[in-house]
């Protein structure tokens, strides 16, 4: 069973960082691609970013460039999202998915297969 599960989530105030994490379990690690998102509420989910895990391909969206960075550590199966500069827009619940073709083609919500619960982020002003 693919679980996926979220941490690292919490209250910062703007300019500040914080680091998720995705931990991974009930598939092959570097068959597939691991991405995160976010929603706000009242907002669609966004994607932000998606890693390969064979090959470290990786998507950004123009929201975060710069600001996030994505990677990951093949040997616990966890997928690290950093994020810096934090604004209270980035305020949301913040989720990882694993997209089973391993592409990591797109930051489309369709394209992944597995979700997990969502961590909440809350950045104050």
């Amino acid at each position: 069973e693919v679980q996926l599960v979220e941490s690292g989530g919490g209250l910062v105030r703007a300019g500040g960082s914080l680091r998720l994490s995705c931990a991974a379990s009930g598939f092959r690690f570097s068959d597939y691609a691991i991405g995160w998102f976010r929603q706000a509420p009242g907002k669609e989910r966004e994607g932000l970013s998606c890693i390969t895990l064979d090959n470290n391909k990786i998507l950004y969206a123009d929201s975060v460039k710069g600001r996030f960075t994505v990677w990951s550590n093949n040997a616990d199966n966890t997928v690290y999202l950093e994020m810096n500069e934090l604004e209270p827009e980035d305020t949301a619940v913040y989720y990882c998915a694993a997209d089973s073709t391993g592409l990591g083609s797109t930051l489309a919500v369709y394209n992944f297969d597995y979700w997990g619960q969502g961590t909440q982020v809350t950045v104050s002003s």
